[in-house]
C-alpha cells in the first residue's frame, strides 16, 4: 500500500487517532521539551540513576567564546552527546562539564572590534574587564543554543578557563615544568604576527596562497681561501622574502652537494650543479661555461660581500639545504629563520632582527629603516637593480603560513620568548602516544610526527588579557626568580583574586614576603609582562578539571575534536600532562573531519555555501541536524547542504512515521496484561523480534566503535525496509480486522511494543527530542522512568535467535518477492488495481510445496486469496515466471466475490450475513461480538 491508502484503511476501520503526531514540527515541539527536562532537572537525574557505576569520562575541549555557535559546533558537540548519552544509558556513570576557552587573542580580536576598545588607549585592568565582560556573554549565548541542540551537561557548572581555580591550577602546571627544567627564556626566531603584535605558537599558524617576490641576488666574493681568483665572482641565492637581506649573515651550502664556478661573459657565478639548467631557464642566462666544480664543505669558510650593506656574509654548511629550487645556496637570516638561527649557531653568527612589533624596520635596517616588510620588498629590489646585484626578479604564488585570527601574513623574527623544551620529555610524550586509542588510527601517526619534529614550544605572548607568566626579575643582577615559594605563593593570590591581581598590584606587592635574589640576594623586583599562550591554558584542563571535580577523574577515557587538534588541544594537553605526570590525560582520542559542500569545497562565505545552525533549528528543528551528524562518517571531511538536509528529513519522516505506527496500534495495550509470552508468538512476529535483536547488537557494536553513520544507516533500513515495506504492512489485516483481544492481533502489538520500547533507547542518544516525546506515548513507559535517558540500553539476547525459523522466512520472502512483482505486472495491465483485488495461483515444484501450504499466504502476500498448484500441471504462458527461483510460477487474476467494506478483502461470503451484509464472514463474526459486547 501506499502511504495515502494505509492512512485511508485505518480511518475506515473508525480507530481512536494516536495523541502521537504525524508530523513532528519540531521547531515548536523541541522548546517544551527543553522545558520539561529543565522542569526534572534531567542532568542530576541521570547522574542519581547512574550513582555508583563505574565512570566514563569524556573531556569537553574549550570553544572559544567569542560568537554565536557554528556548524562546527553543532558537529563537535553533538558527537559528545552521542557518546555521553550513549554511554550513560549502557552501564557507565558518564558526566559531561562542558567548558570555554575565555582568554587570548580570539576574544580580545572580537572585544576589540565588537566594543570598539583601543587597547592602547586603555588600562591594562580596564581592558581585561571588557574582554571578561565580553567572553561571558557568549559563554551565555552559546550555552543555550548548546542545550536547544539537545546537549545534556552539566551547564550551571561549566568550566572556565578564567575561573579562579582554574588559572591557579595552570599556574600550578607552570611551575612543575619550571621546577623540572622545561621552561626557560630565549632569543630565537618564532612565528610573529605584525598585526596583532604578538609570537605565535605552531598551532596558531594556518598554511595559505600568496603571491611573493621572487629573486635571484648575487653575493660578491671577497676571500676564497685561494679557491678561486675572486673577481667578478659571485654567490647566487634565491629567495622569496627580500625583505630578510638586511638581516643576512652568512650563505648556507649542503657539504655533499657539488657546485659550480660558471662563466657568464665576463662574470662567474657559484651556484648547484644540479640546479645549473633550471636557473639558466628561470633567469635566461642558459648553461654559461663551467670552470671548476667543488663540494659544498671545500666552500666552507669564503667570504662575501653582502649585496647592499656593510657588512660580509659567510659561507657555511648545513643539511637543511635542499635541491627543490633556487640555487642550492641559502640566505641565511639567523634572525628570521628557524633553520637558519640553529645553523648559525654553530658558527657564532650574530642574530639581527630589525623589527619592531608591529613588523616595521628599526634603523638596524639601513635603507629600509621605518617601513614596513611589505614595504621594505620593492626598496630592496631597486636597490639590487641599481648596485647590478640583481640576476631575475619575478612574482611566485605559493603555500605561506598566516595568522590564525587576522589571516595576515606572518613572519619569522627573533625575539626574546619564554619557550617549555619538548627535547625535555619529547621521548615520554612519544611513549605515551603509543598507550592511547587514536580514533580513526591514522591520528596516531599524525601526533607522533607531529611531536617527533616539534621544535620548542613558544609559551609567551604579548597580548593583555590570559593568565600572565608568574615569573619575577631582579632589578639588580635581572635575574629571573621562579621557585616553588613564589609558585605557591602567586598560585594561592590568583584562586583568592583571580589573575587580575598580577595587573593590579605591584611586583613588590605580589612578591612572598622576604624574597630575595636566588643570584644576587636583593629585594627589589619587577614582574614580567607577558601573558601564557592560549593554548597552555586549555593544555592545562586536564588538572584544572578532570583532577580538580570530584565527579570527574584523571585520565580521561576520551577527548574529542577536530583533526585540526592534533596540533593543539590534543598536543598541548599531552604535552603540560606528560611533562608534568609522565602519561597522556587521555585513554583515547577520537578525531572528526571538517565541514565541506556537496561538491566537497570548504564552508567559506565568499562561496556563500556555508549553513548556519540556528536557521536550520529554526526551520526543521534540532533532531534533523543530530540525524544528520549520526548519518555523517566523521572520520574523513563531512558534506552538509541544504539539499542534504532535506534528504535526512525524509529519512527522520519515515523513522516518526514507523513509531507512528507502532503508537497508533498500542492504544489498547496494556503490557502488564497484554503481551504475548514469546514462545506463543505467531512465527512471523518471532522472526520480527529476532530481527529486533539483531538491529540491538549492530546498534551496540557501532555505538562502541564510535561509527554513529553504521547507526544510521541500520535503524533506516530497519524502519524503512524490514518494518515499514514488509512486517508492518502484513500485519495490518491482522491489526485492523482480527478480534482485538485475539492471539493474532496481540502477538502482532507484543511486537510493536517490543519494537518501539527498544528503538526509542536505542535512538534517545541521536533524535534525543523526537525520542523523549515517544517515550511519553509508549504504554506504561512513564511508570518505568519519567525520561527514556534514565532507561537502560537494549541488550542483544541470544534466545531470540533460531536459524530454522530464519532459513524459512528467507525463503518465503524470496517466494514473496516474486509474488510482488508479478502484482505489479498484473497492476501495470489493468489486471488489478490494489493487491487486495487479486487473486495468486501459486504453480510449485515437490521443494516449495511443503513450506508454502501450510503457511497464511494471503496476508502474508496482502492478497485475497491464494491456490497453490503442482508445477506438474501446466503453467499457463501468462504466469510470472523467474529463472532465479525455476521452482516457483506466479499468476495473478481478478479475485471472486464482493469487497469487505471493513477489511477491503474480496470474499465470496460478502453478503450473507443478515445483519452486516457489507462485511465477509469473518468480519461479520467479529463486529458480532463487538455488537453483543456493546
Amino acid at each position: 500500500m501506499t502511504e495515502k491508502e494505509t492512512l485511508d484503511y485505518g480511518k475506515t476501520l473508525n480507530l481512536p487517532k494516536t495523541e502521537f503526531p504525524m508530523r513532528g514540527n519540531l521547531p515548536k515541539r523541541e522548546p517544551d521539551m527543553l522545558q520539561y527536562w529543565e522542569e526534572i532537572n534531567l542532568y542530576q537525574e541521570v547522574a542519581k540513576a547512574n550513582q555508583g557505576k563505574k565512570k566514563f569520562i569524556l573531556h569537553d575541549g574549550p570553544p572559544y567564546a567569542n560568537g554565536d555557535i557554528h556548524l562546527g559546533h553543532t558537529l563537535n558537540k553533538v558527537l559528545k552527546d552521542f557518546i555521553v548519552k550513549y554511554r550513560s544509558m549502557a552501564g557507565y556513570d558518564a558526566p559531561y562539564v562542558p567548558g570555554w576557552d575565555t582568554h587570548g587573542l580570539p576574544i580580545e580580536q572580537r572585544a576589540i572590534k565588537a566594543l570598539g576598545l583601543n587597547r592602547h588607549a586603555v588600562s591594562p585592568l580596564e581592558f581585561r574587564q571588557r574582554c571578561q565582560e565580553y567572553a561571558l556573554k557568549y559563554v551565555n549565548i552559546q550555552r543555550e543554543q548548546f542545550k536547544r541542540l539537545g546537549v545534556r551537561g552539566d551547564w550551571e557548572n561549566p568550566y572556565l578557563t578564567l575561573q579562579k581555580d582554574f588559572e591557579a591550577e595552570q599556574i600550578g602546571i607552570f611551575g612543575e615544568m619550571a621546577k623540572k627544567g622545561y621552561i626557560y627564556k630565549g632569543m630565537k626566531p618564532v612565528y610573529w604576527c605584525a598585526s596583532c603584535e604578538t609570537a605565535l605558537a605552531e598551532a596558531e599558524v594556518e598554511y595559505g596562497d600568496k603571491e611573493s617576490n621572487s629573486i635571484y641576488v648575487k653575493f660578491p666574493v671577497l676571500d676564497s681561501k685561494g679557491l678561486f681568483d675572486t673577481e667578478k665572482v659571485s654567490i647566487v641565492i634565491w629567495t622569496t622574502t627580500p625583505w630578510t637581506l638586511p638581516a643576512n649573515v652568512a650563505i648556507a651550502l649542503h657539504p655533499e652537494f657539488k657546485y659550480l664556478l660558471v662563466a657568464y661573459g665576463d662574470e662567474k657565478l657559484i651556484l648547484a650543479k644540479e640546479l645549473l639548467t633550471s636557473f639558466g631557464e628561470i633567469t635566461g642566462l642558459g648553461v654559461g661555461k663551467i670552470e671548476q666544480e667543488f663540494t659544498g664543505s671545500e666552500l666552507e669558510f669564503v667570504r662575501c660581500n653582502h649585496p647592499f650593506m656593510d657588512r660580509q656574509s659567510l659561507v657555511i654548511v648545513g643539511e637543511h639545504v635542499t635541491l627543490e629550487q633556487g640555487t642550492g645556496c641559502v640566505h641565511t637570516a639567523p634572525g628570521h629563520g628557524e633553520d637558519d638561527f640553529i645553523v648559525a649557531q654553530n658558527y657564532d653568527l650574530p642574530v639581527i632582527s630589525p623589527l619592531d612589533n608591529q613588523g616595521r624596520f628599526t634603523a638596524e635596517g639601513g635603507l629600509v629603516a621605518g617601513l614596513k616588510t611589505t614595504e621594505a620588498n620593492g626598496v630592496v629590489i631597486e636597490e639590487l637593480a641599481k648596485r647590478n646585484r640583481l640576476v631575475q626578479s619575478s612574482k611566485v604564488r605559493h603555500q605561506y603560513p598566516h595568522c590564525w585570527r587576522c589571516k595576515d601574513p606572518i613572519l619569522f623574527r627573533a625575539t626574546e620568548q619564554w619557550f617549555a623544551s619538548i627535547d625535555g620529555f619529547r621521548q615520554e610524550a612519544l611513549a605515551a602516544i603509543e598507550k592511547v586509542r587514536w580514533i580513526p588510527g591514522w591520528g596516531r601517526d599524525r601526533i607522533h610526527n607531529m611531536v617527533a619534529d616539534r621544535g620548542d614550544w613558544c609559551i609567551s605572548r604579548q597580548r593583555i588579557w590570559g593568565v600572565p607568566i608568574p615569573i619575577f626579575y631582579c632589578n639588580d643582577c635581572g635575574e629571573a626568580i621562579i621557585t616553588d615559594e613564589t609558585i605557591e605563593h602567586i598560585k594561592q593570590l590568583f584562586r583568592d583574586h583571580g589573575s587580575d591581581i598580577w595587573f593590579a598590584k605591584s611586583a613588590d606587592e605580589l612578591v612572598p614576603p622576604g624574597l630575595a635574589c636566588t643570584k644576587c640576594k636583593h629585594s627589589k623586583f619587577r614582574k614580567e609582562t607577558d601573558i601564557m599562550d592560549v593554548w597552555f591554558d586549555s593544555g592545562s584542563s586536564h588538572a584544572a578539571v578532570l583532577d580538580a571535580r570530584e565527579e570527574l577523574s584523571w585520565p580521561a577515557d576520551l577527548y574529542l575534536e577536530g583533526s585540526d587538534q592534533h596540533r593543539g588541544w590534543f598536543n598541548s594537553s599531552l604535552s603540560t600532562a606528560v611533562a608534568t605526570k609522565g602519561t597522556a590525560p587521555y585513554r583515547a582520542v577520537l578525531t572528526h573531519g571538517f565541514l565541506v559542500d556537496e561538491q566537497g569545497r570548504k564552508m567559506s562565505k565568499s562561496l556563500g555555501n556555508g549553513v548556519d545552525p540556528l536557521d536550520v533549528i529554526k526551520d526543521m528543528g534540532a533532531d534533523i541536524l543530530r540525524l544528520w551528524v549520526t548519518s555523517a562518517d566523521y572520520r574523513s571531511d563531512v558534506a552538509v547542504s541544504p539539499n542534504i538536509l532535506r534528504q535526512i528529513a525524509d529519512s527522520y519522516r519515515k523513522i516518526r512515521n514507523t513509531f507512528r505506527y507502532f503508537l497508533g496500534n498500542l492504544y489498547d495495550f496494556d503490557p502488564a496484561k497484554d503481551q504475548v509470552a514469546d514462545q506463543d508468538l505467531l512465527e512471523l512476529d518471532r522472526w520480527a523480534l529476532m530481527n529486533l535483536n539483531k538491529l540491538n547488537k549492530r546498534v551496540t557494536k557501532a555505538c562502541e566503535n564510535y561509527e554513529f553513520h553504521v547507526v544510521y544507516h541500520a535503524v533506516h533500513n530497519f524502519c524503512a525496509v524490514e518494518m515499514s515495506a514488509l512486517y508492518l504492512d502484513i500485519i495490518k489485516d491482522r491489526l485492523y480486522a482480527s478480534p482485538a483481544n485475539s492471539l493474532e492481533r496481540r502477538s502482532a502489538q507484543t511486537v510493536l511494543y517490543k519494537s518501539a520500547h527498544s528503538l526509542v533507547r536505542l535512538l534517545a542518544p541521536f533524535i534525543t527530542f523526537t525520542a523523549e516525546e515517544i517515550w511519553r506515548h509508549i504504554p506504561g513507559a512513564l511508570a518505568e522512568s519519567k525520561t527514556v535517558q534514565t532507561m537502560p540500553w537494549p541488550e542483544y539476547d541470544d534466545s531470540y535467535n533460531d536459524a530454522a525459523l530464519e532459513q524459512k522466512m528467507e525463503k518465503l520472502l524470496e517466494v514473496r518477492t516474486r509474488v510482488s512483482k508479478a502484482l505489479e505486472l498484473a497492476r501495470q495491465s489493468k489486471v488489478i488495481g490494489h493487491s487486495l483485488e487479486s487473486h495468486v495461483k501459486l504453480h510449485v515444484d515437490d521443494q516449495l510445496k511443503p513450506l508454502l501450504e501450510k503457511e497464511d499466504l494471503a496476508s502474508f502476500f496482502i492478497v485475497s486469496t491464494v491456490t497453490i498448484a503442482d508445477q506438474d500441471n501446466k503453467v499457463p504462458e501468462n504466469a510470472f515466471c523467474d529463472k532465479d527461483l525455476p521452482g516457483l510460477a506466479v499468476l495473478v487474476s481478478k479475485a471472486e466475490g464482493y469487497k469487505c467494506e471493513r477489511c477491503w478483502i474480496y470474499s465470496t461470503g460478502v453478503g450473507k450475513d443478515e445483519v452486516h451484509s457489507q462485511l465477509c464472514p469473518r468480519c461479520a463474526q467479529v463486529m458480532g461480538e463487538m455488537d453483543e459486547e456493546a
